[in-house]
């Protein structure tokens, strides 16, 4: 049997946060009775809240949960410090997921029981047998495609689905990446995964099911276009042309997309 740690970045998230904590501990727990899992840990990193959401994630104190508390904001850099935490202990398989709960413990826990003799396991919002509530608007399902579609010719991935909230690893794979991962927001997941594959790491996509969830910080428009750029960004850092990021960083803020 195998030890699990589950990173839950939180940015204010004091909507959501409780129930997600509640159905994942419940989830966990009852595993744990029934001997399906050796033990399990769930780390929530708050990164730069400024609501009640410590106050909540307090709330559901026991042991197996691990509060982390960061001034600093980010998902990448909140997911990277709760990988740096579960590192210290002795965990076997290591992932994240996000506080809203759009993945449900069930569907994480599909991960864990496919992971196998692969180094990793994704959720996959875009196989055939996923299960996607509501289904995505048309623009919607345009933006997601092309953005993966793009990533994919940047950076030869098999993965069709680099964003969703819901990725496992083994503990020897994470040692391995973790050190080396930048804190982007919006190319955290690419950047996983670039690491992941230098280390020729086999990682399986993974059917699941997807609950779209109201109160989302992302913009529709904007989102997109800092994601597709933060892609390239990152490509060009490991690339000959990385020379073009320094300039970049250079130049005056003004000159830059915010």
């Amino acid at each position: 049997m195998k030890k699990l740690s589950i990173v839950i970045p939180a940015y204010n998230e004091e909507q959501r946060i409780g129930k997600t904590l509640e159905n994942y501990l419940d989830f966990y727990k009852r595993l744990k009775k029934e001997k399906k899992i050796r033990d399990f840990e769930i780390i929530v990193v708050l990164n730069g809240c400024k609501d009640h959401t410590l106050e909540i994630v307090k709330e559901y104190k026991c042991k197996e949960l691990i509060i982390l508390n960061f001034k600093k904001a980010g998902k990448g850099f909140a997911i990277t410090e709760g990988f740096k935490d579960a590192l210290k202990r002795n965990s076997d398989l290591i992932g994240f997921v996000d506080a809203d709960m759009a993945t449900l413990p069930e569907a994480f826990h599909d991960l864990f029981l496919n992971i196998n003799d692969s180094e990793g396991a994704i959720a996959n919002r875009w196989h055939k047998d996923s299960i996607i509530i509501p289904k995505r608007s048309f623009v919607r399902q345009l933006f997601s495609s092309g953005f993966n579609l793009g990533v994919r010719t940047l950076f030869l991935f098999p993965h069709r689905d680099t964003q969703c909230g819901a990725k496992l690893f083994k503990k020897q794979l994470i040692e391995k990446i973790t050190p080396k991962l930048g804190s982007s927001e919006w190319s955290f997941d690419v950047d996983l995964l670039f690491y992941a594959k230098r280390e020729k790491a086999k990682i399986k996509s993974i059917p699941t099911t997807w609950v779209d969830k109201k109160g989302s910080h992302i913009n529709k428009l904007r989102t997109p276009i800092t994601m597709a750029l933060s892609a390239i960004r990152l490509r060009l850092i490991h690339s000959p042309f990385n020379f073009i990021v320094t300039i970049y960083r250079k130049l005056p803020d003004n000159w830059k997309f915010h």
